[in-house]
């Protein structure tokens, strides 16, 4: 159906409806709720440089995308209207834009997958218009809009789903929900380290599409998708403002490099026109240092962190806004340093302690939970069984070993002398090209930001804190063991927390 000739069907301007608010919405809402169909209102494709906004669009997996219209026409503004053909036309409101959308989605698919993608089926949505008023309509405004292609407002859901049947039969053939939805909204996408894409849950959306407040908590649990959001939503906010800088803090120079290919990644993919150098990665020692040397003030050399008080009493306004991941594993006083220095802007604050929380994701996208084993033994000869075990077993299987630095050396030497093996000594301040991750990675609790193994191995627990712990339990993806000699309390908190959901 051709409908983009047509323009104004009536002098009168239309009110403007509220898409969430209209009553065949809340129908088509209904109706997807309760079936295979999946509904987006107000969504944005992003495409090079330019965002294209649809009202609506839903997505039947087994017959294609439909894009839907709102129309306020009443049978008193159609009974005389006037059809005219013209041109360039499509951004009125009182015109049908099918055309420009469809274009825009083919061009979407094409540029990220080499195809047309699926099907793409048309629909107005007439809120203000019945079937029987649709008869009595001139017979030459009816060939514009034709009857099976509008959706009235007596409409009831038996009847709208019969219409949305009859645009197709079902097929097996088309792609995954993921990369239908994945490829036209890059900014609700997750790429996994296998480049899969992987479409957003509804609180991760809720989060990316909501307003950030001055400061913002966003808690979540492990593998919830806490840092993919984080690039994402800076992506969102460049496109809403393409001026604006924004700042992510990560740990470790490593974890920085990490999260920068990833952005590198997730821009490459989605076909995106930002200006890279308005998302900046930094570690926490460099913002300071960027602070001091604005103040004329000594660098901050030593890897423990430290908060000159006279920043304290100084402005710095250095970014819009600051996005603090693993906030729990810094000091009080560098929070409340970023506190400072964001009076004026935003400060997005990840897993912070003894916050007011604006917003948890719940839900953890590990599809397969590791298994986890709390062994009482002597930790450094288990350790070294373990891994001669896990190597012997399976030639591409990775193991990450965490624990102090002084067993770190230890069991560096004895692997090397008892096994033949020449593990790799994880260190997180240097930079990603100068890394070289073997099957076996040898670790301290404050390198491993970022990092990810097949394999985990967990010593020195009575030695850390609960939140790097924490953190460390959940690298794994098949197993994780957990080796102590005698119990101390983060030994009971874990075996209370975790062999009980596994029972």
């Amino acid at each position: 159906m051709n409908l983009s000739f047509i323009t104004s069907l009536f002098k009168q301007k239309t009110k403007t409806l509220c898409v969430p608010d209209s009553i065949l919405v809340k129908k088509l809402k209904s109706l997807s709720f309760h079936s295979n169909l999946l509904i987006y209102s107000n969504v944005k494709i992003y495409h090079h440089a330019k965002t294209y906004e649809i009202p609506l669009i839903m997505l039947d997996n087994l017959r294609g995308l439909y894009i839907f219209e709102i129309k306020g026409w009443s049978y008193d503004d159609l009974k005389n209207s006037n059809i005219q053909k013209a041109k360039n036309q499509d951004a009125s409101k009182d015109t049908l834009s099918f055309d420009n959308k469809q274009e825009i989605i083919r061009k979407k698919f094409n540029e990220l997958t080499h195809n047309d993608g699926v099907p793409i089926f048309n629909y107005l949505i007439m809120e203000n218009l019945s079937a029987d008023e649709y008869e009595h309509l001139d017979e030459s405004l009816k060939k514009l809009l034709p009857f099976d292609k509008l959706i009235f407002n007596d409409y009831q859901d038996s009847d709208i789903f019969k219409i949305l049947q009859k645009a197709s039969e079902e097929k097996s053939s088309l792609p995954s929900t993921d990369e239908i939805l994945g490829t036209l909204f890059v900014q609700y996408t997750i790429l996994d380290e296998d480049s899969r894409l992987n479409l957003c849950s509804n609180e991760q959306i809720e989060f990316i599409d909501k307003p950030l407040e001055a400061v913002h908590i966003l808690n979540g649990m492990p593998n919830s998708g806490k840092s993919s959001l984080l690039l994402l939503k800076s992506i969102v906010e460049l496109f809403n403002n393409p001026s604006k800088k924004i700042i992510i803090i990560k740990p470790t120079i490593l974890a920085c490099d990490t999260l920068k290919k990833k952005l590198l990644e997730i821009v490459e993919h989605a076909i995106i026109e930002i200006d890279l150098t308005l998302i900046e990665i930094v570690t926490p020692q460099e913002l300071i240092n960027r602070h001091l040397q604005k103040l004329n003030k000594p660098l901050v050399k030593e890897k423990t962190l430290y908060i000159d008080e006279k920043l304290m009493h100084k402005s710095f306004q250095i970014a819009d806004i600051i996005m603090c991941d693993d906030a729990g594993m810094y000091a009080n006083n560098f929070i409340h340093y970023l506190r400072h220095i964001q009076k004026k802007s935003k400060l997005l604050l990840v897993n912070e302690k003894d916050s007011t929380v604006s917003k948890i994701l719940n839900t953890n996208f590990r599809v397969n939970q590791p298994k986890l084993d709390f062994i009482q033994t002597n930790p450094h000869a288990k350790a070294l069984h373990l891994i001669q075990s896990i190597l012997l077993d399976s030639k591409d299987e990775n193991i990450l070993v965490v624990s102090n630095s002084l067993s770190r050396e230890k069991l560096k030497d004895d692997l090397e002398f008892f096994i033949l093996q020449d593990p790799e000594l994880l260190d997180s301040s240097k930079h990603l090209m100068y890394q070289e991750f073997s099957r076996l990675i040898l670790a301290t609790y404050a390198d491993i930001n970022t990092i990810s193994a097949k394999h985990i191995i967990i010593l020195d627990l009575c030695f850390t804190n609960a939140y790097e712990i924490e953190y460390a339990l959940n690298l794994a993806s098949l197993s994780v063991s957990i080796l102590y000699e005698e119990d101390c309390q983060e030994i009971l908190d874990l075996r209370g927390k975790y062999e009980s959901t596994q029972e």
